[in-house]
């Protein structure tokens, strides 16, 4: 199609170029009159002649009628089919959603829009984090342009497709391929484009999950494994199950776990103790877990701990009290 748009493009301009030296060369016009000659016969507005027509000049004006109305028709015909393909509109898309994928940072990219990868953009979406799909089946496509999410239409294992999608300015990424050898290609490239980012791999094999951390995956997940652990704990501790079942990460549960950093809190809390926070008194919430300064986890720690620079605290509440959280601090 682009190469047809050139090709008339030129033709075009080649009319108006023969028409040009035809009345300048041959009939001694001047050149803005020869222009304005050929522009009202390629046009056909119907504007009176600068001079009187010889009987050659005559003829070769019929010439030029007939070539350039043969030229508009192809130009019309190129033009409308380019406009009834949508090519136009699709390029235009195309285009805005660069723009704003190039704008990103800090953002995560999905590769793979099945059901591993439904599930974490849609968990993304829930927290408002921004991500961008790397998907190649239209139908899926489709699917992911009607939910609003910006994609990219290729190949996750091309290191083309990361590119666009901002690879070397994202925080992470997840790669929910049905093909661990598609994976650990992902992997591997995603790593020495970017050496920051955090990388969530998917694996179906126990034998892939030690080669996807060589090639540079952060975590590992085998959703295939983690599906028949929860099934035999629903038989052998139900209702354990059912508990931390009710507890999730969106606020759409019984209770919810939250993340808050210490230097988000205010500042004379720093180097202050668990304790002097008062979180359980003054919110509702309970701290089960401490993360140090140099990443260490603590789980269920001391309200004697120090809330050093760089921690984080995970709070337990329900949602009001975690809603109730974010407005007091």
């Amino acid at each position: 199609m682009s190469s047809r748009i050139y090709k008339a493009v030129v033709l075009f301009l080649a009319a108006i170029l023969i028409g040009v030296l035809g009345y300048t060369y041959l009939f001694d016009f001047s050149f803005v009159d020869g222009l304005y000659m050929t522009i009202i016969t390629i046009t056909t507005v119907g504007f009176s002649e600068v001079n009187p027509l010889s009987e050659e000049a005559k003829l070769f004006t019929i010439f030029l009628i007939l070539t350039s109305i043969s030229i508009y028709g192809y130009v019309v015909t190129v033009v409308s089919e380019f406009l009834s393909n949508s090519t136009l509109m699709e390029e235009l898309k195309k285009n805005k959603m660069l723009k704003k994928i190039n704008a990103l940072e800090n953002h995560t990219i999905v590769c793979g829009y099945g059901r591993n990868g439904r599930q974490a953009v849609s968990k993304l979406n829930n927290f408002k984090k921004s991500c961008v799909v790397i998907e190649k089946s239209p139908e899926l496509l489709r699917e992911i342009e009607e939910e609003g999410f910006l994609f990219i239409e290729g190949d996750a294992t091309d290191d083309d497709s990361l590119l666009e999608a901002g690879v070397k300015n994202a925080e992470n990424l997840i790669t929910a391929l049905p093909s661990d050898a598609d994976n650990l290609y992902v992997v591997l490239s995603a790593r020495q484009l970017n050496s920051e980012m955090n990388i969530v791999s998917r694996a179906n094999n126990e034998s892939s999950q030690k080669k996807l951390k060589i090639a540079g995956a952060d975590n590992v997940i085998m959703p295939d494994k983690l599906g028949g652990d929860h099934m035999a704990s629903l038989v052998v501790t139900p209702d354990l199950v059912e508990f931390v079942n009710r507890i999730s990460l969106d606020g759409e549960s019984y209770a919810n776990l939250e993340e808050i950093s210490v230097e988000d809190l205010p500042s004379k809390y720093l180097n202050k103790s668990i304790r002097e926070l008062d979180l359980r008194r003054t919110t509702g919430c309970s701290v089960i877990g401490f993360i140090s300064g140099n990443g260490e986890y603590i789980i269920n720690p001391s309200s004697d701990m120090i809330l050093e620079a760089k921690s984080n605290l995970i709070l337990l509440g329900r949602p009001d009290q975690i809603a109730k959280i974010k407005k007091l601090f």
